[in-house]
């Protein structure tokens, strides 16, 4: 899968896969949040959009190599984008 068909998590940007969809009330894979995110039809944690970016900052940039600051600063721009974020 090329980044142009990676599916992001909808609250977290975290790529996934297969494994890694969250779950509807029914049982069904959620199409828009990961596992850690979203179960049985609700979010797993009420963070803000702030406090979910300063918890996937040090992990995005351990993944990446590159910089917090740098990591910070795309989240940022990314984040508002997110389903869960949009106002």
């Amino acid at each position: 899968m090329d980044s142009e068909e990676m599916i992001f998590c909808q609250s977290c940007a975290m790529p996934m896969s297969d494994d890694d969809f969250g779950t509807e009330k029914d049982g069904s894979k959620s199409p828009d949040y990961c596992k850690y995110c979203y179960q049985n039809g609700e979010f797993t944690d009420m963070r803000t959009m702030d406090e979910m970016i300063d918890f996937c900052v040090p992990k995005t940039a351990e993944a990446t190599g590159m910089g917090e600051d740098e990591v910070r600063k795309r989240l940022e721009e990314f984040f508002p984008k997110l389903k869960r974020w949009m106002k």
